[in-house]
């Protein structure tokens, strides 16, 4: 008998349907066959399938011929999410579970070998793909239920067991799907353990944090160790505005499909920092493991990617931002396909101005040979720095700095005036395309930033002292864009202008 049962797959940040064909008939001898490209663990659920519904009490049918075909043939599948739909299609080809909703209905899950089911990765993705082929009931693994619960318009129903699974399929019309309640989608600002008030002195420095949070740019911190690029760094988070439905949805997919959702969680509220560490590989920083899973420029996407000691980074690793700091996606390419990842954050670095890290400094002199100084700047190329938007210098703190308490803005503060900057830009690219400043085109940079003849004076005089480039250019217009914006004025005007300036300067001064 064959029997036909819906599944999901992953191909990047998307799920596509797999059809679980069940094929039970007589044989002189028991086979159990899985083909559609199947991985190891696919090939595995054999064993787990048949102890499965052993355990459970159920009749493994045996001295027949069982084939199990994964369409469409041609795609690789992997992961042990085919158990449960492959045992429930057993079972029915058997003669032990009703078959009259199959045609309806979604089911993934791993199996145990006592018959319960195990959670997965990437069901918020399938259960929008199962919504879009119009099915009415999705049968997920307990673990994943408020994952799969935040796509309205499609029945989701939570099983612990495969016993649950066949009772649900016998009286699925009277069961109640889960529904969550509102508050599960809250996007407030969630509460944070640090504040922009720890921070003493470095008021210049919050000052170009502000800038870069309110209009999405990237920013690179150079001083001396000790000086507070870190922990400054790290306060990035409570001034950004809170994620959108749909930022909170693409956050989530990426980390479904990654593995890295906390089991019962719904959404991701909150907007990701990424910190990794300098020792991490391209694989690593891009994605594209075995599997062309997302890498940390991807599950930064919508929120910070933190970039420590970042010259200490090998620089192929380096070089491998250009891409998403320009289009805001990265392509990984492998033998086994090629898949695009969305990767649109803000690249936040900080770094010693030398190995020794005194390079510049007033109280403390630096040990490294001027060739040393020259080989490790030259780490970050100039064309990585060109799309880095702001450059800012953090000097060590005067010793009377040190010892007052912190007097500065707390980040509620900050926060406030970012967001009134951002719903800003939300106006202005209504149903032009773009998120942020940081995001505008040529074609917006030149509708949006429209110069006066003094400030035309102005920026020519900065391209021929900072021997600026056409892309550096642009980015001083976007940054005077932000600052007008904090005003909260539409007009770019001198001081706008002299202030994004300044914030690419530091670059000539210390790569020439």
């Amino acid at each position: 008998m064959l029997i036909r049962v819906d599944s999901s797959a992953i191909l990047g940040v998307d799920a596509y349907i797999v059809e679980v064909e069940v094929d039970v008939s007589n044989a002189k001898e028991d086979s159990f066959t899985i083909v559609g490209l199947p991985d190891a663990a696919i090939q595995e659920s054999k064993e787990r399938v048949r102890a499965a519904i052993r355990n459970t009490g159920y009749h493994f049918p045996f001295g027949k011929r069982i084939t199990i075909n994964l369409a469409p043939a041609d795609i690789k599948k992997v992961g042990p999410i085919y158990d449960l739909p492959i045992a429930v299609g057993i079972l029915a080809a058997s003669g032990q579970a009703p078959t009259d909703l199959l045609p309806d209905m979604m089911i993934l899950g791993e199996l145990s070998l006592d018959g319960n089911v195990r959670s997965v990765h990437g069901v918020l993705p399938m259960a929008i793909a199962a919504r879009q082929v119009g099915k009415k009931y999705l049968i997920v693994p307990e673990a994943n239920t408020r994952e799969a619960a935040v796509v309205e318009g499609i029945g989701v129903y939570p099983v612990e067991s495969l016993t649950d699974v066949l009772k649900l399929m016998e009286n699925i019309r009277s069961a109640e799907p889960v529904k969550l309640a509102q508050e599960d989608f809250a996007l407030d600002q969630p509460t944070f353990d640090v504040d922009f008030a720890d921070v003493k002195g470095q008021e210049h420095v919050k000052r170009a944090l502000e800038i870069a949070a309110a209009g999405g740019h990237n920013i690179i911190m150079i001083g001396p160790p000790g000086s507070g690029k870190t922990m400054l760094a790290r306060r990035m988070p409570t001034i950004l505005p809170p994620l959108s439905l749909e930022e909170a949805l693409e956050t989530t997919k990426l980390y479904s499909v990654s593995g890295r959702l906390a089991l019962g969680t719904a959404l991701i509220t909150h907007r990701p920092f990424r910190s990794p560490h300098h020792t991490t590989s391209n694989s690593g920083l891009s994605g594209g493991t075995t599997h062309l899973r997302p890498g940390e420029v991807s599950l930064a996407h919508n929120g910070i990617l933190f970039l420590d000691e970042f010259p200490e980074f090998h620089r192929d690793v380096l070089e491998i931002l250009r891409q998403p700091l320009e289009d805001g996606h990265v392509t990984i390419s492998r033998a086994s396909g090629s898949l695009t990842y969305p990767a649109r954050f803000m690249l936040v670095a900080a770094m010693n101005p030398c190995r020794c890290g005194f390079y510049g400094d007033p109280t403390k002199p630096c040990t490294c040979s001027p060739h040393e100084i020259h080989r490790y700047l030259r780490k970050v190329s100039g064309p990585l720095l060109d799309r880095i938007d702001i450059h800012i210098e953090v000097p060590r703190l005067k010793d009377q700095e040190l010892v007052n308490q912190p007097t500065g803005e707390a980040s509620g503060a900050i926060r406030a005036r970012v967001e009134r900057a951002r719903e800003i830009q939300t106006r202005r690219f209504q149903g032009d395309g773009g998120h942020c400043n940081a995001d505008m085109t040529g074609r917006q940079i030149r509708k949006f930033c429209v110069a006066k003849d003094d400030v035309k004076n102005l920026l020519r005089t900065a391209i021929n002292q900072l021997n600026l480039s056409a892309r550096a250019y642009d980015r001083i217009l976007k940054l005077a864009r932000t600052i007008a914006d904090l005003e909260g004025v539409e007009e770019l005007t001198l001081s706008h202008v002299a202030e994004a300036v300044q914030y690419r300067s530091l670059d000539r001064k210390l790569w020439g």
